[in-house]
């Protein structure tokens, strides 16, 4: 994963510098110039990671939960800088864009992140009645929200890539740790240049990263304790539509730390 992502990096690095990078450039928090093709390279890496070391049963929806993140992500990176989509962000931002009779490209971004966890929870599917149908609902839902959460955490350099990894580390043990072992490596070798802002993940590198990460999550036995992240993920959602996550975590010693850890000065 990590090797895959230097050289996926490095590629990016000689895009960004030619004219077909220019739809990819942008200005970060602190006004500093900034590719988002880091988030391709991040998601390809990582998603090609997770699907050698997935467990069989879990390999094509791996494929398919991070391909899909990726290129919807990479879609809204893209149209949604467009002047008409700035104010679309977030759950009541693209439900306003419908109501005025538009479809975001937030909007298809989550339909298509939706539909693909959908997909995965089909073909990781174990038994059948009432319980397989719980456990679909857990595997979509993870899935399409652990994508979600991590993006949401991408506002500042190194923040969703430090979560990421963090939970990547955490998941990598049992039988399908090696699911995450890949992506663990892929987000390590990305942080650098996402802490020296040379790149951000974007949608792309941050939704891919999370649909893999929530796949692994699925897959922890038991449904109480996945009933219990999700409704997790669930709630850190709404929250973040009303409080921002920057300022509790600028007020709360460690978590500020840590979130400034390897970043440059603002």
């Amino acid at each position: 994963g990590a090797a895959a992502t230097r050289a996926a990096l490095a590629g990016a690095a000689v895009l960004s510098a030619r004219p077909a990078g220019a739809p990819w450039r942008r200005s970060n928090y602190a006004g500093r110039p900034v590719t988002l093709l880091g988030g391709p390279a991040l998601a390809a890496a990582a998603t090609t990671s997770a699907v050698l070391g997935a467990p069989a049963g879990a390999r094509a929806a791996a494929a398919l939960v991070g391909t899909v993140a990726g290129v919807v992500g990479g879609y809204d990176d893209l149209a949604g800088a467009r002047p008409e989509q700035v104010r679309d962000k977030g759950l009541a931002g693209h439900l306003a864009a419908l109501r005025a009779g538009r479809v975001s490209a937030g909007a298809v971004k989550v339909a298509g992140i939706g539909a693909a966890a959908a997909a995965a929870a089909i073909l990781t599917r174990r038994g059948t009645g009432r319980g397989a149908l719980l456990d679909g609902v857990l595997t979509t839902g993870l899935v399409a929200g652990t994508a979600n959460l991590l993006n949401l955490l991408d506002l500042r350099p190194g923040r969703a890539g430090k979560v990421g990894a963090l939970a990547a580390a955490a998941g990598v043990g049992g039988p399908a740790g090696s699911l995450v072992a890949g992506p663990l490596g892929a987000t390590v070798a990305t942080l650098p240049a996402d802490l020296g802002e040379r790149v951000m993940l974007g949608d792309a590198g941050a939704n891919s990263l999370g649909a893999l990460l929530g796949l692994r999550l699925a897959s922890i036995p038991g449904r109480a304790p996945r009933a219990g992240l999700l409704a997790g993920v669930v709630a850190l959602t709404l929250v973040s539509e009303k409080v921002s996550f920057t300022k509790v975590i600028e007020a709360t010693p460690g978590l500020r730390e840590l979130d400034r850890l390897g970043r440059r000065p603002s």
